[in-house]
């Protein structure tokens, strides 16, 4: 199956609740439907540190009031692999895409970039599908983690990505050095300032998405888009050119 189920979602043993706020977009808008956030990670290894750390922040965004989904990737083809855009395992993707408000990447560092399963679920992502746009106005989390010392090659390469995505990138990311230093042998992550910072990075994720939601369909309207679709503006109905014209 292309999703995956997260163990032990309620539990946070390297979260100290004395400083942690449940809800931390209350006041920025509406709550009320749960903001939906897919998680994609990128490495297939057994003990994967960028899905660890991607099940780590599904957790705390559950414990934020999200809902949240994690892709698994391992069934993904190459993008153009024959009927590729017909695999079950890409259609997941889309949909998952589509569904989601905002999104976490996490990708490893390998040979100074992103890997090429992180690569490969972004490649399957289409700008336009059949009219809607999958990306395109969901805010997005980046982070990396490394096997050495600390790196930003991997989540400056996802933040162009983000970019040519359309997505409204947070100002905040995360970078996990020496990963497998940082869990425990049941795949947790221990206390740190790592840990504190993906806890940063999810607070304001969920404030992003939650600020943006209302205006999402506004913050990406493009005058090249309506023009190319035939779809003139009413002026009847379009509040900017009344406002224009009393202003004048």
């Amino acid at each position: 199956m292309p999703l995956r189920t997260l163990h032990d979602p309620d539990t946070l043993p390297a979260l100290d609740p004395a400083y942690a706020i449940e809800r931390p977009a209350l006041g920025l808008g509406s709550l009320d439907p749960a903001p939906r956030i897919l998680l994609l990670y990128g490495s297939l290894r057994e003990r994967s540190f960028s899905r660890l750390c991607v099940e780590e922040a599904a957790r705390l965004l559950c414990f934020f009031g999200c809902e949240t989904r994690i892709f698994d990737p391992s069934t993904l083809p190459l993008p153009d692999q024959h009927a590729g855009d017909d695999h079950p395992a890409v259609h997941e993707l889309r949909e998952l895409s589509l569904w989601s408000e905002g999104q976490v990447w996490c990708s490893p560092e390998r040979h100074g970039q992103i890997t090429g399963i992180m690569k490969l679920q972004i490649d399957h992502l289409p700008l336009s599908m059949g009219g809607m746009r999958p990306t395109q106005g969901r805010t997005l989390a980046v982070m990396q983690v490394s096997a050495g010392s600390q790196s930003f090659n991997s989540v400056n390469t996802l933040r162009v990505l983000g970019r040519w995505m359309r997505m409204v990138t947070i100002p905040n990311q995360s970078s996990v050095a020496k990963a497998f230093n940082e869990f425990d042998d049941a795949g947790r992550m221990k206390p740190s300032s790592y840990y504190d910072r993906i806890v940063d990075v999810m607070e304001e994720l969920v404030r992003f998405t939650v600020l943006l939601r209302p205006h999402a369909v506004q913050l990406v309207d493009r005058y090249s888009e309506r023009k190319e679709v035939g779809v003139p503006i009413d002026r009847a109905t379009d509040l900017s050119s009344i406002a224009t014209v009393r202003q004048g």
